[in-house]
């Protein structure tokens, strides 16, 4: 922990925080932030830079403050998936899902807000930012989701935001359509459901529940899935007062004319983007198979890692040696697990290898 110096008037509740990140450390297979394997082809990054010189001609001047064209795009995307009908009014777009996440606490934190853990991390501690109270609720032994329990948990505490991701990370688990209804249906302020990785799910968005429930908001990113974590777009769709609520806390200019330019032309490949979910998916079957004949306990996966456990040396030591052969997981901080992301064959063939030597040393 950092020893701040005694003239800086860091907030106090801030002292105590270690910035948020995975480690960057040099590795043959990087397989720690949920990352999509594969790059976007020399078609789609030809198209981006095309597009890019465009705009560069006019970077003297401030981008669409709205960024109307993007949120339309990204309307038709999830119309196109969901069998909605929605507009730009129902989206909106910012710097990757945290910046959406912040802005949510700061448009609607007046009250508590209540998470079932372990899950996202960045939730806990962006109300910790923002300064509002966070209800660290629980789920089962297993990692799923008790809804019984859930809207019990929501009724105690009352919360103006409750979170909710499916397929959750760190641990994979998803929750239906109908048991999201369900918890909508006792839920106060806002029920906010984080579908970063809901493309490699076979469950149904919850964007469809909007127009029944709108207080249910849904978060959505184009960095898991989408293969463009770098360029940094995360989206929300909800009820037209939920968006234009985020106009009252959004920065001005927020997103960057190069960052809509980029997302705008990535959406016109979604066809190509997304022709990588399947393969994932099979891998991760695969990988589940593989670690299971290792003696190993996988966590049923909706998303494009796997949470595992059932090794005995401790979860650091275990993490480290798979380093020392670089490969690059992830310790998400739970007792005895480890998390891995499906990555290309070569990669997943890398870990699955090198897991083997580490486990058979004594």
């Amino acid at each position: 922990m950092t020893t701040w110096p005694s003239w800086l008037p860091l907030r106090a509740n801030l002292r105590e925080l270690s910035p948020y990140g995975a480690p960057q450390v040099p590795a043959t297979a990087i397989m720690n932030t949920n990352e999509n394997p594969y790059s976007p082809s020399l078609q789609l990054a030809q198209a981006i830079s095309d597009r890019i010189k465009e705009v560069s001609l006019t970077l003297n001047r401030y981008p669409d403050r709205d960024a109307i064209t993007l949120r339309n795009k990204l309307a038709d995307f999830i119309n196109g998936l969901s069998c909605t009908n929605f507009s730009s009014e129902n989206v909106w777009a910012a710097n990757g899902s945290n910046e959406i996440i912040q802005s949510l606490f700061l448009a609607f934190g007046s009250g508590k807000a209540l998470g079932f853990t372990p899950s996202y991390s960045m939730h806990p501690l962006i109300a910790k930012v923002t300064q509002v109270q966070w209800i660290a609720g629980t789920r089962a032994l297993d990692f799923s989701l008790d809804v019984d329990s859930a809207i019990a948990q929501i009724e105690d505490s009352q919360p103006v935001l409750t979170f909710i991701t499916t397929p959750n990370n760190p641990t994979g688990t998803s929750i239906s359509l109908s048991e999201l209804e369900r918890i909508a249906q006792n839920c106060p302020g806002l029920l906010v459901i984080d579908e970063a990785y809901a493309e490699f799910s076979d469950e149904k968005s919850a964007v469809t529940l909007i127009e029944k429930y709108p207080h249910i908001v849904v978060i959505r990113t184009m960095s898991k899935a989408f293969a463009f974590a770098g360029a940094r777009l995360g989206y929300l769709v909800a009820h037209p007062s939920v968006i234009e609520s985020m106009f009252l806390v959004r920065l001005p200019y927020h997103l960057s004319a190069l960052t809509q330019a980029a997302a705008e032309v990535a959406i016109d490949f979604s066809d190509e983007l997304l022709a990588t979910v399947s393969q994932l998916r099979k891998a991760r079957e695969l990988m589940k198979v593989n670690l299971e004949q290792l003696g190993l306990r996988v966590v049923p996966s909706s998303s494009n890692f796997l949470l595992f456990t059932g090794f005995k040396q401790p979860s650091a030591q275990l993490w480290q040696a798979l380093l020392d052969r670089g490969v690059l997981i992830r310790d998400v901080g739970l007792l005895g697990y480890l998390r891995v992301t499906i990555g290309n064959e070569a990669e997943n063939k890398n870990f699955i290898e090198s897991l083997s030597s580490c486990l058979g040393e004594k």
